[in-house]
């Protein structure tokens, strides 16, 4: 069964690092691009990295462009989100998504990523 696990979240003061993990399981990791979302509370959720097959092609919110690095190790069917330099309005709760083509998705169950002032 597909499956992805995300972990790495937590308290952290403002402009302290994370780094997120994603595990993937039950499907050919690497004909995915993947990407990490996440959710404030009341707000939508919104794209934050994401980064196509063989690891070309990021593409960054603009919330975290030049804070945050995305990356994946196929041979680990793992994906990681790098971030620095965070600011209080970074906490939300943080998705790992894997997709491949319209209604070919699977997300993760999120983590939650809390940034103090």
């Amino acid at each position: 069964q597909e499956q992805l696990v995300e972990s790495g979240g937590g308290f952290v003061q403002a402009g302290g690092s994370l780094r997120l993990s994603c595990a993937a399981s039950g499907f050919t990791f690497r004909d995915f691009a993947m990407s990490w979302y996440r959710q404030a509370p009341g707000k939508e959720r919104e794209l934050v990295a994401s980064i196509g097959t063989n690891g070309r092609n990021t593409d960054y919110g603009s919330s975290v462009k030049g804070r945050s690095k995305i990356s994946r190790d196929d041979a680990k069917n793992m994906v990681y989100l790098q971030m620095n330099s965070l600011k209080p309005e970074d906490t939300a709760v943080y998705f790992c998504k894997a997709g491949r083509g319209a209604g070919n998705e699977y997300w993760g169950q999120g983590t939650q990523v809390t940034v103090s002032s």
